[in-house]
C-alpha cells in the first residue's frame, strides 16, 4: 500500500508539472498571438505551485534519507577505523554541517543519538576535526531552542566556555575501553588511553593531562557558544557560571540582551587574539 501511495504522489506530480498542450491559435488571435509567443515562455500547470517531496523520492528511487547519511556520516567521522583519513572526516563533517542547515534534520540528531558522538568530537585529537565539530554545533543550535536544550543537557556549553578560554576538551570515554577493577584494571585502562589517543592522531595526549587549545579552534568554540547562548537563559546562566568559575568577570545576563552578550563573546575572541 505504502508503495502504490508514493506512486499515486509521483503520478500526480507528474501530471501537474507536465507541459499543457497549446490550441491552435485562431486566425483572428494569430496577429496578436505573434507578438505575446516571443515574450511569454510555455508555461507548466503548478509547476512552481508544488515540489515533489525529496523524502518521497527516497522512498520511491532507494536513495538514503536525509536522517540515514546523517547517522553516516556521523559514524563514519567518529570511527575508529585506521584506514579512514583525516580528510575523509573533515569531508563527513562538512557534509554533516550542510545537512543540519535546516531546522527539521537539526532536530534529528537528538532523535538519532547523534549529539553525543557530535560533542565527542570536540575532543578529538586532531584539531581540523574539533573545528568542524564545533561548526556543526554552532549551526545545529544557532536559533533553535531544542537542540539549545540538549547541548545544554550534555554539558556542551561548559566544554565550549573551556575551549574558548583556551583548554582542551577531554576525548570522549567510550574510546577506552572498560577495564575490569583493580590495580591491574586500572594500569589496563591507562595503557587503553595511551592507545586511544594515539588512534586518534594525538600520541602526546597519553602523556599529558591537559593541553592548550589551537586558536583556530578557540574561535570557532567562540561562535558555537555566541550562537548557544542567544535567547536561550538556561544555556547563557552555565555560560556566565562557568566563566565565573574559570576567573572571568561576568555579570548575570539577560539571554534576549544582545549588546550584552557581544561584550561576553567580544571578550573573548579578544583573549583568542592575544593568545
Amino acid at each position: 500500500m505504502a508503495q502504490n501511495k508514493g506512486l499515486n504522489e509521483l503520478l500526480k506530480w507528474s501530471i501537474e508539472n507536465s507541459t499543457t498542450p497549446q490550441s491552435n491559435p485562431s486566425p483572428d488571435s494569430a496577429a496578436n498571438t505573434d507578438g505575446a509567443a516571443a515574450q511569454q515562455p510555455t508555461s507548466t500547470t503548478g509547476a512552481t505551485s508544488r515540489n515533489l517531496d525529496p523524502e518521497l523520492l527516497a522512498q520511491l528511487f532507494g536513495g538514503p534519507s536525509d536522517a540515514e547519511l546523517m547517522q553516516a556520516v556521523v559514524a563514519h567521522a567518529t570511527s575508529r577505523d585506521p584506514e579512514i583519513t583525516l580528510e575523509s572526516r573533515l569531508t563527513a563533517l562538512d557534509n554533516l554541517e550542510q545537512l543540519i542547515e535546516s531546522l527539521d534534520n537539526a532536530n534529528l540528531l537528538s532523535k538519532l543519538g547523534l549529539w553525543t558522538p557530535l560533542l565527542g568530537l570536540l575532543g578529538h585529537g586532531e584539531a581540523r576535526v574539533r573545528l568542524m565539530a564545533a561548526w556543526c554545533v554552532a549551526t545545529a543550535v544557532q536559533n533553535n531552542a531544542p537542540c539549545q536544550e540538549r547541548l545544554v543537557a550534555l554539558g556542551g556549553v561548559e566544554r565550549l566556555v573551556a575551549m574558548a578560554l583556551g583548554e582542551r576538551a577531554p576525548a570522549p570515554a567510550d574510546e577506552e575501553e572498560e577495564a575490569p577493577a583493580g590495580e591491574e584494571g586500572r594500569q589496563k585502562q591507562q595503557e587503553g588511553g595511551n592507545d586511544a589517543a594515539a588512534v586518534n592522531g594525538d600520541a602526546e595526549i597519553a602523556t599529558e593531562t591537559r593541553k592548550e587549545e589551537d586558536k583556530d579552534v578557540r574561535r570557532k568554540a567562540v561562535y558555537a557558544l555566541s550562537c548557544a547562548v542567544r535567547n536561550y537563559q538556561p544555556a547563557m546562566d552555565v555560560c556566565t557560571n562557568e566563566l565565573r568559575k574559570k576567573g572571568e568577570q561576568v555579570e548575570n545576563i539577560d539571554a534576549t540582551d544582545m549588546d550584552a552578550i557581544n561584550d561576553v563573546i567580544d571578550n573573548l575572541k579578544e583573549k583568542v587574539m592575544k593568545a
